[in-house]
């Protein structure tokens, strides 16, 4: 059995204060580190939007390539709405993923598309934003394999 892991690769994120609710997502459903392209977001991440200060716990690395920073054995999986999906509810999760989300103003490439091993979207009206995706991916991966205690104590602990 391989370990349960979950990365989080965002494509030139523009947003720190996406940046910042992804970052607390992956605090949140136990990503162990999120990597991202581009650099939009270094000029922008002097405005501190991680509120939960989950940098303490979870690296946020700057590449030049998230194909690069595929953790070895991981099957990348690309959140997108693109025809051909498969729909999140229908969505069984890897044990070991690397989840790429694209740039809040844009689409994912063909050459990142060809790279990855699974597309899946979240069926809604109309696109959701970057923060709020992932926090749907990760809360779905969770529901579904697992890895929370559902019980008083965790409340209590999850409470700010």
């Amino acid at each position: 059995m391989s370990e349960v892991r979950a990365t989080i690769g965002l494509i030139n994120p523009k947003s720190p204060t996406n940046v910042g609710g992804v970052l607390r997502a992956a605090g949140c459903y136990g990503a162990q580190q999120v990597f991202f392209s581009g650099t939009r977001y270094l000029k922008a991440k002097k405005f501190h939007t991680d509120t939960k200060n989950a940098l303490e716990r979870i690296p946020l690395t700057s590449v030049e390539d998230l194909a690069q920073a595929k953790p070895s054995g991981a099957k990348a999986v690309v959140i997108e709405l693109i025809e051909g999906a498969t729909p999140l509810p229908e969505f069984i999760h890897p044990e070991n993923a690397f989840y790429i989300f694209g740039p809040e103003d844009g689409s994912i490439s063909k050459e990142v598309l060809n790279w990855c091993d699974e597309v899946v979207y979240i069926p809604t009206i109309g696109c959701m934003n970057l923060a709020a995706t992932c926090n749907v991916v990760l809360y779905d991966r969770q529901a579904k394999l697992g890895g929370v205690e559902s019980s008083d104590k965790t409340i209590i602990e999850s409470r700010d």
